[in-house]
């Protein structure tokens, strides 16, 4: 039975390229910071504009419901036809091409979901849809 007569060698962990990112890293932020700080110092006078419109885009479709008894409801809130309409002419005001969904129930008049549809119109809505619902 032969000896083992040599060492095997401890496995060791090289440092050098960690500490060479962690340089580079350092440097990548110092650098960064002192081009923050001279862009501090620019001596300029932003233009000025008139009409804030809103900064963000439009939000998703709001989702109208229209119940069997004609009650209408938009983010769980029950709402008369003309608080609908007053309230999607405010929201087209700040976001033009806002989109509505209106969903009808099934059993009753479609007088209710046209009237709705009207509303949104009158508001300034042109994107508009109805929700079904795939019968299989």
């Amino acid at each position: 039975m032969p000896l083992k007569t040599h060492q095997d060698e401890q496995p060791t962990l090289n440092l050098t390229p960690m500490i060479d990112i962690v340089f580079l890293l350092i440097i990548f932020f110092m650098v960064g910071t002192k081009f923050a700080e001279i862009e501090r110092t620019v001596q300029l006078e932003v233009p000025k504009v008139g009409d804030l419109g809103a900064l963000s885009s439009a939000p998703e479709k709001r989702v109208i419901n229209v119940y069997n008894d004609g009650s209408i409801v938009v983010d769980r809130r029950s709402i008369t036809l003309e608080q609908l309409r007053a309230e999607l002419k405010s929201a087209t005001a700040q976001y033009p091409e806002l989109g509505v969904v209106v969903r009808g129930d099934g059993a009753g008049p479609f007088q209710n979901v046209a009237s709705v549809l009207t509303a949104c119109r009158q508001a300034g809505i042109d994107d508009m849809g109805i929700s079904v619902r795939l019968d299989r």
